[in-house]
């Protein structure tokens, strides 16, 4: 894996890290508006505590300017640098991350809050990752704007017997997944090109938090969203090992302390923001859509069991698929 190249040679030159003086790159999706990029938001805010507690410098590169997500991961594991990676960056080199991307999963933010910073199963995922770079780390589960909503053209989505025949954007193979159990197809196409495939109909859907329609102006293109709590919306911060490495004990305590700190922040903005973005999309054009307690049962018994079905098909160790169900406390869900 090319992935695993880059890691290994960067594990060799980590000695040459720690004389470095230059400011650590953190490259990230989105525009830089903290206001509706929660990224962005989280990335500046630490950037701004750890450089009023450290000498440490990081420099900001939104809009995917490192790259594409693939780029970015590949030069955060070769490179003394920080990134944000979604899951078609992470996923690559650990695959068994897609498990927590398992839809209709999480009833609240705080059950999914409490799944990654307690959990059994996400303490493996980190353990696997570091294993597999030489030392780079997932450093945080960045949100960035609550559940996923289904979107679409001209078609309202009630129930999954609505998707049958459609044709949706999707973020990485999990997602083409989920779609073809709904009845669906699944198109991968990258962020930066989602605005024109749905204007030119290329793709007739996708899903993203409310954040994400409004950062795309999704809206313009997508008559409909359907709450039907799809995943809950996170990305993942990660650190070249060998830089980490080469930090001092005290600037380690201070990255980690800042980035505890930037998560809760960005939490509760998110928290705090999310009702007011499903209300800014109605003003601006689209009819939002609640399913009923039915409909989201309805949503979660087609969509999880052949989800599920498909993470066996990805050479995922069953272990990690039994932890994360254990700490949901749902592992009867596997027994179907």
């Amino acid at each position: 894996m090319k992935l695993k190249v880059l890691a290994a040679t960067a594990l060799l030159a980590g000695t040459a890290f720690a004389a470095q003086a230059e400011a650590i790159k953190l490259g990230y999706n989105g525009a830089p508006d903290a206001e509706k990029n929660a990224v962005h938001f989280f990335a500046e805010t630490l950037e701004k505590i750890v450089e009023e507690n450290s000498d440490i410098e990081i420099e900001l590169f939104p809009n995917s300017q490192l790259g594409s997500e693939q780029e970015r991961m590949e030069n955060t594991l070769a490179t003394p640098s920080l990134n944000v990676a979604s899951f078609a960056g992470l996923a690559p080199v650990v695959p068994e991350s897609y498990v927590s991307n398992t839809p209709f999963m999480f009833s609240t933010p705080e059950e999914a809050r409490t799944f990654f910073d307690e959990g059994a199963y996400w303490k493996m995922v980190e353990e696997a990752f570091s294993d597999r770079t030489g030392g780079s780390e997932i450093l945080a589960v960045v949100e960035e704007g609550g559940f996923l909503a289904f979107t679409s053209t001209d078609k309202p989505i009630h129930s999954p017997a609505d998707f049958a025949g459609m044709k949706f954007r999707a973020m990485d193979p999990s997602q083409v997944a989920l779609y073809e159990a709904m009845g669906a197809s699944g198109t991968p196409v990258p962020w930066t090109e989602v605005y024109a495939a749905l204007q030119t109909g290329v793709v007739e859907g996708q899903m993203n938090p409310p954040l994400y329609i409004i950062l795309g102006s999704l809206n313009e293109v997508q008559k409909y969203m359907t709450r039907a709590n799809v995943q809950y919306s996170m990305q993942f911060l990660v650190g070249n090992g060998a830089w980490l490495a080469s930090l001092s004990e005290a600037d380690r305590k201070v990255l980690e302390d800042a980035i505890a700190q930037a998560n809760a922040l960005t939490r509760d903005s998110v928290q705090a923001n999310v009702e007011n973005r499903v209300a800014w999309l109605k003003a601006n054009g689209m009819e939002v859509i609640d399913p009923t307690p039915e409909q989201l049962a309805e949503f979660q018994a087609i969509g999880q069991p052949s989800f599920i079905a498909w993470l066996g098909e990805q050479n995922i160790d069953q272990s990690f698929i039994d932890a994360a169900f254990a700490d949901l406390g749902k592992s009867e869900l596997l027994q179907q």
